[in-house]
């Protein structure tokens, strides 16, 4: 299938994903309806959304158990703040999943205690928070809602591991949701994109910092901007509340008998019919703490009436009590008998926002005040219930956004620029086919993200396909000129020869042993070091013909005598190596210090040089010898044994072998020696086909 393809099919089934994500909100929702019908003291809520998460990851396990919430918040407004419950559920099914506990029965079982405790201990203590404490006691209640929560969540792991073994085995692949904007990548290839290395933080931890921030920021401000208007709205209402009890209460003491209630209290026959009326505005109301009534004086309170509450007797009528300091501040006013708006009062008697409503005689006179006191910790614990509410719906929402927005990015940029870089890091320079492999590579991304980041991935196709045909240019042309080069050394080289009349070829023979040589000692693994470095390889063969360029310094009549040397004239000819050098750094002070010309030095100079020591010019022995001249040194004197000169005949291969074998050691490097004679027909083979004609005779073994 090509790219093409599978990203339409990906495009095609995202429809379909949907629904199955909707089918899994849907067993939630019924399973826990099923569940209620029968009156089991279980929930049951999250089998959906354990199929979504082992199914389909991190993303479709939150959106299930996040929407099955909000749904059946329409029936029960409560399920609401359980949202975040659910999430936590999802992320710890898929981790799990992802560990690959769902493929076996008993491993599934181990995920029972641990969802479990987010179902059964946090689920409790947010019902503690929102809901205040419980009769049980906060411990007992979160043991039970634990062991309880035990067994709703393993009815649904076994019921989940149950559905997974009865789907088609394909199913997880085709549930995960993607959102390919190229090439989808198989999971080998997203972990060498997640393992490619940054300098600081990957693009991904920025991106989810960013979102962290951004959500964390909402969150916090609209928390707070939520709870500040909630108690605003709430102290509002309390302090209407409390200003209708007291009104109330107002309207329910006759003012002309004030001062009889005063003297008599409950032997005054109206008073105990007042003080029913005002124990009925006090129990009308769960939020009301107290009613009571007093007389303002210099002194104090003087008590009128003060009803009893749980745990606390209220005052005899007619006892002074002293002004409360919360109180000091509005004393002048009370005593007037004026309004006073509503106080919160911190005393004896707790926190509490107090109301005093005046009551008037027929004249006009402020006879008493009738007061109302609701509880200041209703509010808080109210104020923490609301709290806890909007922290609850929020945490499941920041999750879900944050996974969302993961997952949008890892499809819309982490992907594409992991990709892309990637295949770039592995862009392959080592020949003409590797770089067009490395450029289809990143073709093949096929990246359309439809924004800038596809913009950069044609420019970058562009400038590796423009780079590709540039460097195959310039090795076409480096290879002419390395062709050229080469033709020059040999032209060069046979120049230099040709005033030799004894030599038959010398150079090209010589030049085909050393790369015999080479060849066999990287196949034998001596001088490995060397021999592995395909550069060096590559130069010693350039370099190779040059290693007699001294001679053309030598006197004809001693280049070509047909007899033996003499001393004075032996001592002209060992001359060409340090000739031949000098030539040849020229040559480096011209050009510059290129590979092939620093080994024809070498092998120019010392090729003549033996491995004890007795050679010539410097003298120098064993390892102190470059590697190049001490190969050339063996395949100069293999070709010297075998052709016919002037002054001798050719020797037979057997003859020329023994000589090579007795100078191991001597003359030449004993480990060359050892691989050269170990494959003694390769030589031969090599020799055969080397052979030339000179004039009309064929040379062969003799």
């Amino acid at each position: 299938m090509d790219n093409q393809s599978a990203l339409e099919r990906v495009k095609k089934n995202k429809f379909k994903l949907i629904l199955v994500y909707l089918l899994f909100v849907f067993i939630n929702i019924s399973v826990n309806r099923l569940v209620k019908y029968f009156g089991l003291p279980l929930y049951v809520d999250n089998i959906g959304t354990l199929l979504g998460a082992v199914l389909g990851g991190y993303l479709p396990g939150i959106f299930v158990g996040y929407i099955t919430n909000i749904i059946n918040s329409t029936a029960d407004i409560t399920n609401m703040y359980y949202a975040g419950i659910s999430v936590l559920i999802a992320i710890t099914s898929t981790f799990f999943a992802e560990k690959g506990f769902f493929g076996s029965f008993f491993k599934s079982l181990i995920t029972i205690p641990f969802l479990a405790f987010i179902g059964g201990v946090l689920g409790s203590i947010l019902t503690w928070f929102i809901f205040g404490p419980s009769e049980q006691g906060f411990v007992s209640q979160i043991s039970y809602d634990f062991l309880l929560d035990v067994v709703d969540k393993a009815i649904t792991v076994i019921c989940t591991y149950g559905l997974l073994k009865i789907m088609p085995k394909d199913t997880a692949s085709l549930l995960s949701l993607t959102d390919w904007k190229q090439k989808p990548l198989s999971n080998e290839e997203i972990d060498e994109v997640k393992r490619t290395g940054t300098r600081g933080l990957s693009l991904k931890s920025e991106i989810s910092i960013l979102v962290c921030l951004i959500m964390l920021f909402v969150t916090v401000a609209t928390t707070a901007i939520s709870f500040v208007l909630y108690r605003n709205q709430s102290m509002e209402q309390y302090k209407e509340m409390s200003i209708d009890a007291a009104k109330f209460a107002a309207a329910s003491i006759d003012p002309e008998k004030v001062d009889e209630f005063i003297e008599m209290g409950d032997a005054s026959p109206q008073y105990l019919e007042t003080e029913d009326k005002l124990r009925g505005i006090l129990q009308s109301s769960g939020s009301i703490k107290y009613i009571y009534a007093y007389r303002m004086t210099e002194q104090g309170y003087k008590v009128v009436f003060d009803l009893d509450t749980d745990g606390l007797e209220g005052e005899k009528a007619g006892t002074l009590l002293p002004y409360e300091k919360d109180f000091l501040p509005f004393k002048k006013e009370l005593l007037n008998g004026r309004q006073v708006d509503p106080v919160v009062v911190s005393d004896r008697y707790g926190w509490l926002l107090s109301d005093y409503e005046p009551v008037f005689d027929k004249n006009g006179n402020c006879v008493c005040y009738a007061c109302a006191d609701i509880s200041m910790e209703d509010i808080v614990s109210n104020g923490i219930s609301f709290l806890a509410k909007i922290l609850s719906l929020f945490i499941g929402f920041f999750i879900l956004v944050l996974v969302l927005s993961l997952w949008f990015f890892n499809y819309h940029l982490t992907y594409p620029v992991g990709a892309m870089t990637h295949a770039s890091g592995e862009f392959a320079y080592s020949s003409g086919q590797a770089l067009e492999v490395s450029v289809d590579r990143m073709r093949a991304l096929d990246i359309s993200t439809a924004n800038e980041l596809e913009n950069l991935y044609q420019v970058l196709v562009k400038t590796l396909s423009d780079t590709v045909r540039y460097l195959e240019e310039v090795k076409e042309k480096s290879d002419q000129i390395e062709f050229m080069q080469s033709g020059l050394i040999y032209v060069l080289a046979n120049l230099v020869e040709s005033r030799d009349k004894c030599t038959g070829d010398h150079i090209r023979k010589t030049a085909a042993y050393v790369r015999l040589i080479m060849e066999l000692l990287k196949e034998n693994g001596v001088y490995s070091d060397y021999m592995d470095d395909e550069e060096y390889v590559k130069t010693v063969n350039y370099a190779a013909p040059l290693h007699d360029v001294g001679k053309i310094q030598v006197s004809d009549v001693i280049l070509n005598k047909p007899g033996r040397l003499t001393d004075e004239e032996f001592t002209e000819m060992k001359k060409h190596t340090t000739a031949g050098k000098d030539i040849i750094e020229s040559a480096i002070k011209l050009t510059g210090d290129s590979g092939y010309l620093r080994e024809a030095l070498n092998v120019a100079a010392y090729h003549h040089e033996k491995w004890d020591g007795t050679g010539y010019p410097t003298g120098i022995s064993g390892e102190d010898i470059p590697l190049s001249a001490r190969i050339m040194a063996i395949s100069d004197v293999f070709d010297a044994l075998l052709s016919k000169r002037s002054y001798k005949e050719p020797m037979s291969y057997d003859t020329a072998f023994g000589i090579i074998e007795e100078g191991a050691g001597k003359s030449f490097d004993p480990a060359i020696v050892k691989v050269f004679l170990e494959n003694r027909d390769r030589v031969i083979e090599t020799a055969e086909d080397n052979k030339i004609m000179i004039g009309n005779v064929i040379e062969e073994e003799s």
